[in-house]
């Protein structure tokens, strides 16, 4: 095992690592109260600055403005953009863009990368992926499908209702999961469809714990016989189950390595603080309660660190499907790691923690949502157990 990075990797590490802390956390603040009156000037102006540095969508092939980088390169240059919940959209590599980039890339029809990818790539428009639905509908468990699309010469007619489609009120295109059958395994199709088709309504954005920022805005969608051509298929009809996994396997991961990011940054701002302030008689660093804190978030750190790594290089390797059961364990382990750390962060500067003088208590309210996000916590340790029991990974191989 060589955990050494290229001279390219690391190069490159650097520059987005520099990128983000001299370009992009001093602009945060402007750039979020900008979005918050509805205007992205400054976030434009970084994002050109992010294509004259040569760091625009690095994760893409280079015939699409990328570097082509692999899945372990994902890792090191997303930990660094995931230092500011804005860093993500400003290389044009935030959810859910990324990972419907990367399935539009797999899966998509030369018509289907030419009208939507080639633009999504650029940053000319933005993406949606909506599975989730309102209960009784899908959520945890996809069995629970209950937007259809029925066969009508040869195209399609679309029914249904979602929410939680991260973006979607903006999008210029939704890629939608649909029952096309009754069949448990197959009966699942991803469709592309427009967003301001006849027929797909905008019912709401979704208030949630935390204020929305930039395309993370949750939306309540209904379609309402909704028309689609043949050509609107992703992949095959009945690959939809599949496709999923396809696409949520690697996108697990990517949030992994944003969230490592973060909790990283919020570490670092302890440790500053932490140095400096005296109670009962001596730096807050000295007391052994606190330390106890600091180890643990670096132990977690350091844990989910590799365990990402781990997963990536499985994937890289084409070990897809011991890579789901890894996937599950980095995923479940790193958003706990995210709020426990960011909680231990409020608790350690006590009333300046808990004020928004200090971006903890913000960030929390971003953060939890990553413990439910592309399957519960429940969901990933059900995966881990069942894998574990009946024998189909190998945790010291």
């Amino acid at each position: 095992m060589n955990f050494d990075l290229s001279p390219e990797l690391a190069e490159l590490h650097a520059r987005v690592r520099a990128f983000v802390d001299d370009r992009i956390l001093p602009a945060e603040q402007q750039l979020v109260a900008e979005d918050r009156a509805g205007q992205d000037a400054t976030l434009r102006g970084l994002q050109a600055q992010a294509r004259q540095a040569g760091l625009w969508t690095p994760h893409l092939p280079t015939d699409l403005g990328g570097l082509g980088l692999g899945v372990t390169g994902m890792a090191v240059v997303f930990r660094a953009m995931g230092r500011s919940p804005v860093g993500p959209r400003v290389f044009n590599c935030d959810a859910p863009d990324q990972g419907n980039m990367d399935l539009l890339l797999k899966a998509g029809s030369e018509a289907i990368r030419a009208r939507y990818l080639e633009p999504l790539c650029r940053g000319e428009i933005t993406s949606a992926f909506c599975m989730t639905e309102p209960a009784p509908g899908a959520g945890a468990d996809p069995r629970n499908l209950r937007t259809r699309a029925t066969a009508q010469g040869d195209g399609w007619v679309l029914e249904g209702h979602k929410w939680y489609a991260t973006g979607a009120g903006a999008a210029a295109f939704l890629i939608v999961m649909a029952r096309t059958s009754d069949d448990p395994r197959s009966g699942a199709t991803l469709f592309v469809v427009d967003r301001h088709a006849e027929g797909v309504v905008h019912v709401r954005d979704v208030e949630t714990l935390a204020e929305p920022l930039l395309t993370h805005r949750e939306a309540e969608l209904r379609f309402e016989g909704v028309r689609l051509g043949p050509e609107a298929v992703l992949g095959k009809v009945g690959e939809g189950f599949r496709l999923a996994q396809v696409r949520l396997v690697p996108a697990r991961l990517t949030h992994c390595m944003r969230w490592l990011g973060l909790a990283d940054r919020a570490l670092t701002l302890c440790r500053d603080y932490l140095g400096e302030r005296i109670s009962f008689g001596k730096p807050l660093a000295e007391h052994q309660l606190v330390q106890q804190k600091v180890a643990d978030a670096a132990e977690g750190i350091h844990a989910g660190n590799l365990m990402t790594f781990h997963c990536a290089w499985l994937l890289e390797q084409g070990r897809a499907r011991e890579a789901r059961t890894f996937s599950s364990l980095a995923k479940r382990y790193v958003a706990q790691l995210l709020c426990r750390v960011l909680d231990d962060a409020i608790q350690l500067h006590g009333g300046l923690g808990y004020s928004r003088d200090l971006p903890f208590a913000d960030w929390y309210r971003y953060a939890r949502a990553a413990r439910i996000a592309d399957g519960p916590d429940e969901v990933h340790t059900g995966v881990i157990a069942r894998d574990v029991l009946t024998g189909q990974v190998e945790l010291l191989g």
